[in-house]
């Protein structure tokens, strides 16, 4: 059985084989999401969040010691998280692109003063 992920706020859909990780099925869909481990869950760069009411398989130990409490955490690992159904993920924007879309906005913004 297939499993279906919609990445936000691109609105990309990929269907993946159950079980697959976010993170593969974001590179299936070519969707950016930053890592430099190699999907070891050692970097932080590919933590997202879930949207509510999506189906994957509960955090392993690995995840569980880098996040803390399942019940508390707002973001996983795209990593390690895995999908069994229909899933909905917020990816954050790429911190370099975010910084320079700060700048550009700031650049703008003095350009209207004179």
């Amino acid at each position: 059985m297939d499993a279906e992920i919609t990445f936000w706020p691109s609105g990309r859909k990929v269907k993946v084989k159950q079980g697959t990780s976010v993170l593969m099925a974001a590179r299936q869909a070519g969707v950016l999401i930053s890592t430099r481990c190699g999907g070891n869950a050692a970097c932080f760069l590919c933590k997202v969040q879930l949207l509510p009411n999506n189906e994957v398989m509960p955090m392993n130990e690995v995840e569980r010691r880098k996040l803390g409490n399942p019940e508390t955490a707002k973001f996983r690992l795209a990593c390690q998280v895995k999908v069994t159904g229909k899933v909905e993920v917020e990816v954050p924007p790429d911190p370099l692109k975010a910084a320079v879309a700060r700048q550009l906005a700031k650049q703008q913004e003095e350009d209207l003063l004179w």
